[in-house]
């Protein structure tokens, strides 16, 4: 079974044979979870960046070129 030793400042290095396991890479995020019966599950916080694609709506929804040239219109003949 893998250990590692805890540092004076709480930092410990994770085991190669835990990081390939869990596929961690430099950079890589962990979540700790505390159950109640003592044991701690650490799981990766990986993300891929493109799954996140679509999670964020735009509030202004794109126009055609017809309303662009309309707009630039309206505003040369203001001057």
């Amino acid at each position: 079974m893998p250990s590692a030793v805890v540092t004076s400042k709480g930092q410990i290095t994770i085991p190669k044979e835990v990081r390939d396991s869990l596929g961690l890479v430099p950079g890589s995020r962990l979540a700790f979870r505390l159950r109640d019966d003592g044991v701690v599950e650490v799981q990766p916080e990986t993300l891929d960046v493109l799954s996140l694609c679509g999670i964020i709506k735009p509030k202004i929804r794109g126009i055609t070129i017809e309303q662009m040239n309309t707009a630039i219109r309206k505003a040369g003949a203001r001057r």
